[in-house]
């Protein structure tokens, strides 16, 4: 067992917190990350005020044994950096990600229940209908940037259906989405700092005062969607309220648009420039695709990192935690980890075992959306590439330089017709 690290700037993970670490090129990064798996033990990142910081969470088996452990790495207070503050859970409501114990095991049952099998068949269907017409539209109107025509539509369009938003509010709120996501974990200047977090909350206020209003109505006419389906539920009495449909909506559209456009906008990137992998997919779509689904998540790891507070003593690979110490779970790295993952930096779509933490570390905040997130991609590549068309990713994406998302801003495109 060791005793916690001498917090100096000599610690080994201090890199990790120097924002200038996150604007630089993705290999460097990894680089850094393997330093940091070979040494075995949870690693200590300086953060700010002396003696402030959080441990490091960066090998494969570290990440899972602390996600399958609610009750020593909580998520309460929150996840992100930095964590929300009281008056902002006070007035937005807390999300399903920032709860553990009762609290969180009841809003996940009330939501699990709105998945009836009824829904997700039906949202599997619209799938494959948004993803055709999405690349009619691309061919009609022959677009160069990717996210916007291609990436960030599919996801927004089908939660949409499945919340049963009306057409005249979807422009809104992929602005507001935008608008709320676009700076989390990036580093901005002062005057930037001070802008933007307004800005985002006020984006958040909005979409949630929206879909209260909708709530609302299909309380009093409820129709076939996830909307009707959460504010009539009745689980062990009780359904999602204004705020709860807020928070739960707010996720929605901000962790499951971002996360799965940014993994469809890697995989076209990684096909480009893996074009072996790309022929070896397209001799049989249906055979490949799953495994280059999970290799373009693995691979690219949309959710970069999340945060947890320690809130009962425990040992992990040799080091004690304690009470209130903060660990932050690195995905990015854990998903490179050598000891689970042979030659983890290649792009390999017959990878078999294919472990990835792309959808969290299981336990209760495994990700509700990660088989509609697979269908979604599957849905998309089939379309993007079995066309008589050649589609490929132009020059390199361009990264939000985030700590916490693979957020891609913008992606050139072109499709080379025969």
């Amino acid at each position: 067992m060791t005793l916690p690290a001498p917090r100096t700037g000599t610690d080994p993970g201090a890199e990790l917190a120097e924002p200038g670490f996150w604007q630089r090129p993705p290999a460097h990064r990894l680089a850094a990350f393997a330093r940091l798996r070979a040494l075995g033990s949870p690693v200590f990142v300086p953060e700010g005020a002396k003696g402030a910081g959080h441990w490091a969470l960066v090998r494969h088996g570290q990440v899972q044994e602390a996600s399958r452990l609610p009750k020593v790495f909580a998520s309460a207070p929150g996840v992100t950096t930095p964590e929300p503050a009281r008056w902002v859970r006070a007035l937005f409501g807390d999300s399903m990600v920032n709860l553990d114990g009762p609290d969180h095991a009841q809003l996940r049952k009330i939501v699990q229940r709105a998945f009836t099998p009824r829904l997700l068949a039906a949202a599997e269907e619209d799938i494959h209908a948004v993803a055709a017409r999405i690349v009619d539209d691309v061919l009609d109107g022959q677009p160069d940037e990717f996210v916007s025509a291609v990436a960030s539509r599919l996801p927004l369009e089908v939660i949409c259906n499945m919340m049963g938003i009306p057409e005249h509010y979807r422009a809104e709120i992929a602005d507001r989405v935008d608008h709320a996501s676009e700076n989390i974990g990036v580093e901005r200047g002062l005057a930037a700092r001070l802008r933007m977090p307004g800005r985002g909350l006020r984006a958040l206020a909005r979409m949630q005062r929206m879909v209260a209003g909708i709530g609302r109505e299909r309380r009093k006419n409820p129709t076939d969607d996830l909307i009707s389906a959460l504010v009539c539920a009745n689980v062990d009495g009780q359904a999602l309220g204004a705020r709860q449909l807020g928070a739960f909506f707010s996720l929605l559209m901000v962790a499951g648009v971002e996360t799965t456009r940014n993994a469809i906008t890697h995989g076209l990137t990684l096909l480009t420039d893996h074009p072996d992998q790309r022929d070896l997919l397209l001799s049989d779509f249906e055979q490949y695709a799953d495994g280059a689904v999970d290799e373009m998540i693995r691979h690219s790891t949309p959710i970069i990192q999340f945060r947890r507070t320690v809130a009962a003593e425990h040992t992990l690979d040799g080091h004690l935690f304690r009470p209130g110490d903060k660990v932050v779970l690195y995905y990015a790295s854990a998903n490179r980890d050598e000891a689970l993952f042979p030659d983890p930096d290649a792009f390999d779509i017959t990878r078999s075992p294919n472990p990835h933490l792309g959808f969290g570390g299981g336990g209760p905040h495994f990700c509700l959306g990660a088989h509609l997130a697979r269908v979604e991609m599957k849905a998309l590549f089939r379309e993007l590439l079995t066309r008589p068309v050649g589609l490929r990713a132009v020059g390199l994406p361009d990264l939000a330089g985030s700590n916490f998302d693979n957020r891609v801003r913008s992606l050139r495109f072109a499709f080379e017709r025969p």
